[in-house]
């Protein structure tokens, strides 16, 4: 099946949503090649990228669950094949 690259650009504005994340991103680990956050303690935002390599209906999956949970915002930028 075709893949797809992609960058899930996450900013958290209620730290109690971290733990549906990190749930969600670690049901979906096999497709993560890695992330990165930075606390953004000025603002009181956690900054987060995570980069994912997966056919299109797993990355648009996975970008719609963390885009429905509240106390973050979140979205997908796709690399052009």
């Amino acid at each position: 099946m075709e893949s797809k690259l992609a960058l899930i650009g996450i900013i958290v504005t209620d730290w109690d949503v971290t733990p549906a994340l990190n749930a969600i991103l670690h049901e979906y680990a096999e497709y993560i090649i890695g992330r990165m956050g930075l606390p953004y303690k000025a603002r009181n935002r956690n900054i987060i990228s995570v980069a994912i390599d997966a056919p299109p209906d797993i990355a648009n999956t996975l970008a719609g669950k963390i885009g429905r949970l509240e106390g973050l915002t979140a979205k997908m930028l796709t690399a052009k094949e």
